[in-house]
């Protein structure tokens, strides 16, 4: 065994060496890079082996010496100058099962953790390795990894390592159950309420802070409160706009208390205390929140964890989530909701709304952690309870066992002296105790109906000494006898199959031989359940392939009592019951949803998916069919030094068959995945993954693996781990610090016969090719066309990106060849064929993608009989921060059918790289970005100095020009256009050669125009002998006019058109032209550039926009798309020079399409700003309110195009850095006006975020010298009952006093009554002109038929807030809101439910929550008393202003009315009768 010295060296200090590993090649004739070796002390053959990979060789090393990074030998306690073994290993033999890979702070979509995991593939990886992935621009670090059972240090990457992906920067929704078991106390004597903050949410934060964790959270309190009241009547009518009914006919109201919203702290701890205090006056406030003074209502009770709200906040936390495409932001991946409860895991709930929740859980991929502070009970949980409408006697309650829920009980550390017993059962509360709804509910229904195997009721401890419990069990789970199930499916099947509810069976006799079903309609089942399949090879229930339906549990107490005292036959459903406290008896078929998450989970020693949170007291003792099983017991050795929480962990085994014999030799187990067998102390390596050779070398009597494997458990998330009463589930630390992504892989498809059955089969087929000829051909601007290859790529991607898993297959059948291009089961194809083909998965969805040759043909897979869609509408309150009341607010849930998307216009708009006839449509979620340009002020420090915040008209100053400077350069970057004379940049120097990219060399060449003029229409034109001056010198020209153009000359006031346009042309002093660009005619120029250049050389009144004109109809200019028809308007709008030399090597003829070049290139008019190219008469200083005539509230009627957005193609990979075709698309606003906010949005489906992140970037640095671009949601109001809006975000209203004036008279008295309300509007406009808010202009929502009112929205010009002000005419009712009715009316002050009181006048209000956390707590006001935020000193002071107080109100309108008395002398002393131009 042959040593070698160890040395170490730090990277990045000598370039020969920069790898992990540097030895020399002299020492490894054989070794070649690539090769993976095993590195460790000779004296420690069971310690630490350290695996590296061989990147590169390096003779300057020395003998018999290796040298590996000093990090990576710190961390393996590798001492340098020591001997160490090195050996070449076969990287077979160290591949991981599974690996873990953690990141922060960036945005990683699926298509990019896919192109990480295969650049990974074959990469040898060891724990805390930082990998950067360049051309994605992706950096992450190995957390975690498992090989053969256990966690290992090291390892390789295969093509079958399970990838997952860990974010330490997620959205993160914590809400509180405040039930009313929060009041009780623990066995230790604490409040429950404390053992979930001062305990649970202590320890979850100090993990965070330990992790350096930085998750975006948001903490809500909820609850629901029932009131004693027999019918609506009792309640008075402020309180009837939100209640609910439940199934009992209870009336309910649900309470949100948002505390935290979308924030990130580095210490969270001091939020603990915002808790506590808000915990003190929760339930006080709840209850008692529509007490008034001399009105009765209802008593109010707070419900218990069961009865609670569970499933509608993981709704509302999943509304948010879904809409992940809208707000994107780039520093954040990954979505996590948990709920915190005092209860023990067991919810009472509604089917349709466990369908609803359990199947947007699963498509949407998002990490649900139900965490309870209660004791775990005896029986499994999450346990899921449907209500029963059914009160005949014979109905069974029926149970769910959700494995989408990821459940933890936390406990605390506290020792009691006496005893080391923890109780885990609630005692019941006794006669007095019983809680108020429980009498008032039943409504003197004598026992009550729904006393079920977990509630006790005094009543019921007679009757044991009566009854048999045990016999009675055994009976009713005793499994189905095999031959009914089969006759009975027929006689379904033949009834009715794709009708959503099935009839049940039951057995009217004991006698199971002669079976005569018979039907009950009282027990009519739902089929409803998302899993459930209609197919003949499902039988009726046993193998029904999900939870929910395969719950009907136990009969309620009093009814089993009953059928065995009265001798009656037993009601039996055509299904084993569920038996919550032993659900292994029930194993279920696998699907897709079950096997959504499994993949994140890693195999432990028996090769059983395991999770790490479950400890096993005991080992798991198994009977099955009455025969004893010997079970293997295992200590995890590799375990026992690691400070990890399972030290202790025992793995039951399953109680399916635990191996089969196949030879005397071999064991094959159970899933034929897992690697190596323990048994006893002997490792088996068996299958090392050779897994195709053998399976086809099977006899043929082998069992059929697949059979046994299409099995899973009906508890738990992997479905692999045995129920057992000694399982105790810990807090999974794991998921609530580090939440996992959905995986990328999924392992289930179904078999061929279930394909046949249930799914309709749709398939199309792709010829990339001879689409991007066909386009070439059409297409005004050429485009880099995808590859086959890629474009094959970007449609999985664009699969796996919304939502779609892998599925890789053990067993490769003959036609599917997994992801493979050359598993051992194809046959071997002639190289020049590429051939792939993958399959994915979401939901009950499947896709094959093949590609062969230049043909992608796709096949899509989805259920024969869909889910009917539901939608419930739902009704709360929630009390947002910074409101004053909980407000009312109404949300839909529905289920998305995927089976809807048009997955064919998606690949076709990849086919043709994004082309106009395949437009992005909503219904493909692409993602976007939205921002704001607005002007940089520093308004902090300004509000700071003089403790008012409507200080706005009198501190601007007036830095139009540049601003429009800035926004040029911005559009430019945009664009990625250059200048080929750049206009000087503005104090560098006086060059006008200097690039305005800073670059200092000289244009090589001399563009080609003539610039001898010609001899026109026999007139010589006089020629200045400045400009020749000028050309030579190129320094000297004069510079008295600062515009970045140096000037020359003057021209006389009569000076012609054709010698104004010679000197425009010429190359140094002229214009100024764009590099030559693709699609972009030689000679272009932008219109807002030529008006500035002609302002200067103008002294005589003539306007520069009528010039161009003139030119343009001279035919000396043209829009630069070549559109003669197109009018000059000033802006950033393209237009080139016609006459030119057509031979000139660098001329280049415009597109002569106008559709094609707007597609191309961003135009955008300038609206507002003409004063800076022409000198116009003042306007009035009229206040907009008080004039005769008010001018237009926006740009829309006045703008040349109509539209208030365009869109254009973008380029998102500038800088060249991504391994894939990117491109996009920006949607921009058509008019710039100064003073107005400027939205640009970026829109992409075929992009990568750390790509789309690194381009905004470049954006904003562009635009910050006197602009600034800010990042702005989707739907910045949020307004409830709105259809894309945060359901736990809503506007705060703040009301206007319209009551100042004197004597009570009203408002615009003096003007016509029409023109009131507009008047109205532009006085709220006024107000908050003063505040610094900016107008945005949005597109008009067309609505059928409705008389919608005005509104206008404004952002602040700090981009912290936003207001809309609508108009409040009394013509537009808004209807109230209607109790329980379907699709309910939007209501939009929904105070009232009165219709004819008047609307009241005032402003919504909501905060920009895109602005990062670090930015938006940057802004506190320095010499405040208590470092006051300035945001919430802006609502403060708002809210003052329009309350008038200090008189500060009426102030505003006398000042503005002076204005008008002064205006009007003026214009009286004038005698000008005229009315001014308003501007």
């Amino acid at each position: 065994m042959k040593l070698y010295k160890l040395n170490t060296h730090t990277r990045g200090c000598n370039k020969s060496y920069d790898a992990d590993l540097v030895m020399n090649l002299k020492d490894h004739p054989n070794a070649n890079v690539g090769d993976v070796v095993e590195i460790y002390a000779p004296d420690e053959e069971n310690g630490t082996h350290l695996l590296l990979q061989i990147t590169e060789f390096n003779g300057s090393c020395g003998r018999d010496v290796i040298s590996i990074e000093s990090g990576i030998a710190n961390a393996f306690k590798m001492r340098q100058y020591s001997n160490v073994v090195m050996r070449i290993v076969n990287p077979a033999d160290v591949a991981l099962d599974s690996i873990e890979i953690t990141f922060k702070d960036q945005y990683m979509g699926r298509s990019e953790m896919w192109r990480l995991k295969t650049y990974l593939t074959d990469t040898c990886v060891y724990v805390n390795k930082k990998i950067d992935y360049n051309d994605m621009q992706i950096r992450c670090q190995v957390y975690e990894m498992w090989s053969q059972g256990e966690r290992v240090a090291s390892g390789v990457i295969t093509e079958d390592t399970k990838i997952v992906f860990r974010s330490s920067t997620s959205m993160v929704y914590l809400f509180l159950q405040m039930s009313s078991e929060m009041w009780d106390f623990d066995i230790h004597g604490d409040l429950y309420f404390e053992k979930a903050v001062n305990g649970f949410l202590t320890e979850l934060f100090q993990k965070w802070r330990k992790l350096s964790c930085n998750h975006e959270v948001t903490i809500v309190l909820f609850s629901r409160t029932f009131y004693a009241a027999k019918c609506l009547d009792e309640f008075p009518e402020h309180m009837r706009d939100c209640l609910q009914q439940d199934y009992k006919g209870r009336f309910y109201e649900d309470f949100y208390r948002v505390a935290i919203q979308n924030e990130r702290c580095d210490d969270w701890c001091t939020v603990l205390g915002q808790l506590r205090k808000l915990f003190t006056s929760y339930q006080a406030t709840v209850l008692r929140y529509h007490e008034r003074e001399h009105m009765k209502i209802p008593p109010a009770t707070n419900s218990s964890a069961t009865q609670g709200n569970f499933l509608e906040v993981l709704n509302i936390s999943l509304n948010t989530f879904e809409k992940h495409y809208l707000d994107r932001t780039f520093d954040r991946t990954g979505q996590l909701s948990v709920v915190i409860t005092p209860g023990v895991g067991v919810f009472s709930v509604d089917r349709e709304l466990t369908n609803i929740t359990k199947q947007r859980i699963i498509d949407n991929g998002v990490g649900s952690d139900l965490v309870c502070v209660g004791e775990q009970p005896l029986h499994a949980v999450p346990l899921l309870k449907f209500h029963n409408k059914d009160t005949t006697l014979t109905s069974a309650d029926d149970y769910s066992l959700p494995h989408w829920i990821n459940l933890s009980f936390y406990s605390t550390n506290k020792k009691i002296a006496y005893s080391s017993f923890i109780p885990r059962i609630k005692l019941p509360l006794f006669g007095s105790q019983l809680t108020l709804y429980d009498d008032a509910g039943e409504g003197g229904e004598g026992e009550e109906n729904e006393s079920h195997f977990l509630s006790c009721n005094q009543s019921e401890y007679k009757h044991n000494s009566l009854f048999d419990y045990d016999a009675y069990d055994e009976q009713i789970f005793q499994p189905l006898p095999a031959q009914s199930t089969c006759s009975l499916q027929r006689v379904v099947r033949a009834k009715k199959t794709s009708v959503p509810s099935l009839e049940t069976y039951a057995y009217r006799n004991n006698d199971w031989e002669n079976l005569t079903p018979t039907q009950i309609p009282a027990m009519r089942r739902k089929m409803s359940d998302p899993d459930i399949h209609h197919g003949t090879s499902a039988m009726l229930a046993a193998l029904q392939p999900d939870t929910t339906n395969l719950s009907e549990s136990l009969a309620s107490e009093k009814n089993s009592r009953r059928t065995i005292v009265s001798i009656a036959p037993i009601v039996r459903p055509g299904r084993a019951l569920i038996n919550p406290f032993d659900p292994s008896q029930v194993t279920i078929k696998l699907t897709s949803n079950r096997r959504r998450w499994t993949h994140i989970f890693p195999k432990g020693p028996t090769g059983v998916l395991i999770q790490q949170h479950h400890y096993q007291a005991v080992p798991a003792k198994t009977t099955q069919a009455g025969q004893q099983r010997p079970l293997q017991q295992i200590q995890n050795n590799s375990q026992a030094g690691s400070n990890n929480n399972n030290e202790q962990e025992d793995y039951g085994c399953e109680n399916e068959e635990q191996y089969d014999r196949v030879s005397t030799r071999s064991l094959l187990s159970k899933s034929a995945s897992s690697q190596s067998f323990v048994i006893g102390d002997e490792k088996i390596d068996f299958f090392k993954r050779r897994q195709n050779s053998l399976m086809n070398a099977l006899p043929a009597n082998v069992p059929n693996l697949t059979a046994t494997q299409a099995k899973s458990y009906l508890w738990g998330a992997t479905g692999e781990q045995e129920w057992t009463p000694a399982i105790t589930t810990g807090v999974d630390w794991k998921s609530l610090t580090i939440p996992a992504c959905l995986p990328i892989t999924t392992d289930y498809f179904p078999d061929k016969r279930s394909l046949n059955n249930d799914y309709v089969i749709s398939d199309y087929t792709l010829l990339p090719d001879d689409v991007n000829h066909d386009y070439a051909q059409s297409r005004a601007v050429y485009r880099k066309p995808l590859s086959t290859e890629e474009v094959c790529k970007e449609i999985v991607s664009q699969r796996l990106a919304q939502g779609f898993q892998l599925i890789v297959v053990d067993e490769k059948p003959p036609t599917a060849g997994g992801c493979s291009s050359g598993s051992a089961v194809q046959p071997v194809k002639p190289p020049c064929e590429i051939n792939k083909e993958y399959l994915l998965s979401i939901g009950r969805i499947f896709h094959k993608i093949s590609l062969t040759g230049s043909v992608i043909t796709v096949t899509g897979y989805r259920p024969r009989h869909p889910y009917p869609p539901i939608n419930v509408d739902y009704r709360y309150r929630f009390h947002a921060p910074q409101h004053e009341t909980y407000e009312i607010s109404g949300v839909n849930f529905t289920t998305e059918k995927l089976e809807n998307f048009n997955w064919n216009h998606m690949d076709l708009y990849i086919c043709t790289r994004g082309d106009v006839d395949y437009p992005l449509m909503e219904s493909l979620k692409y993602w976007r970005y939205r921002m704001y340009l607005l002007p940089r002020e520093n308004i902090v420090s300004k509000i700071a100095s003089c403790q008012r915040c409507d200080i706005f008209p009198d501190v601007t100053a007036d830095n139009t020009r540049e601003q429009v400077e800035d926004f040029v350069r911005l559009i430019e970057a945009v664009s990625k256009l250059k200048r080929q004379f750049a206009r000087r940049a503005r104090g560098l120097t006086n060059s006008p050669f200097r690039e305005r990219v800073g670059s200092n060399r000289l244009p090589e060449k001399r563009p080609s125009i003539n610039v001898r003029p010609k001899l026109e229409n026999g007139r010589i034109p006089r020629i200045f002998p400045a400009t020749d001056a000028a050309a030579t010198a190129g320094l000297s020209a004069r510079d008295d006019q600062d515009d970045g153009f140096p000037v020359d000359i003057k021209f006389s006031p009569n000076a012609t058109l054709v010698e104004i346009f010679e000197a425009m042309k010429h190359p140094v002093t002229g214009v100024g032209y764009f590099s030559q660009t693709q699609s972009l005619p030689s000679c272009t120029f932008v219109s807002y550039d030529a008006l500035m250049w002609l302002k200067t050389r103008l002294n005589n009144g003539r306007h520069p926009l009528e010039l161009l004109e003139a030119m343009r109809k001279e035919r000396m200019i043209c829009h630069a798309s070549g559109d003669w028809k197109k009018p000059v308007v000033p802006g950033f709008v393209f237009y080139y020079v016609v006459q030119q030399d057509k031979n000139a090597k660098d001329y280049a003829p415009p597109l002569s399409d106008y559709s094609a070049f707007v597609n191309e290139w961003l135009e955008i008019e300038f609206q507002g700003c003409s004063f800076l190219w022409y000198d116009e008469p003042l306007t009035t200083p009229v206040p907009n309110f008080l004039r005769d005539s008010p001018a237009p509230q926006s740009w829309t009627e006045t703008c040349s195009n109509k539209r208030v957005y365009r869109q254009s193609h973008l380029e998102i990979d500038v800088n060249q850095k991504s391994d894939r075709m990117e491109w996009g698309h920006v949607k921009h606003h058509t008019v710039l006006q100064p003073g107005f906010a400027f939205e640009i949005v970026v829109e992409w489906v075929t992009s990568s975020g750390p790509i789309v992140a690194d381009l905004i970037g470049g954006w904003m640095r562009k635009a910050n010298q006197f602009n600034f671009l800010v990042s702005v949601p989707a739907d910045p109001m949020a307004e409830p009952f709105t259809k894309k809006s945060d359901p736990l975000r809503g506007p705060i209203f703040i009301p206007l006093c319209t009551t100042f004036l004197p004597n009570g008279a009203a408002l615009f008295d003096e003007f016509p009554e029409e023109s009131r309300s507009d008047r109205m509007l532009f006085l709220q406009e006024a107000i908050l002109a003063k505040f610094g808010f900016l107008p945005c202009v949005l597109e008009k929502k067309y609505s059928v038929g409705k008389d919608l009112p005005k509104e206008y929205q404004y952002v602040h010009c700090t981009g912290n807030m936003f207001a809309l002000i609508r108009c409040a005419t009394n013509n537009y009712q808004v209807e109230s809101p209607i109790l329980q009715e379907a699709n309910v009316t939007r209501c939009v002050y929904g105070h009232t439910n009165n219709t004819n009181v008047p609307k009241k006048v005032g402003f919504l209000w909501a905060w920009n929550h895109m602005i990062p956390n670090k930015k938006w707590k940057a802004q506190t006001i320095n010499n405040s008393a208590d470092g006051e935020l300035f945001q919430l000193k802006m609502l403060k002071d708002f809210r003052e202003f329009c309350s008038n107080s200090d008189q500060r109100l009426s102030t505003f309108w006398s000042q503005s009315q002076e204005l008008k008395r002064k205006a009007q002398k003026f214009e009286f002393n004038n005698n000008n009768t005229d009315e001014v131009k308003p501007k």
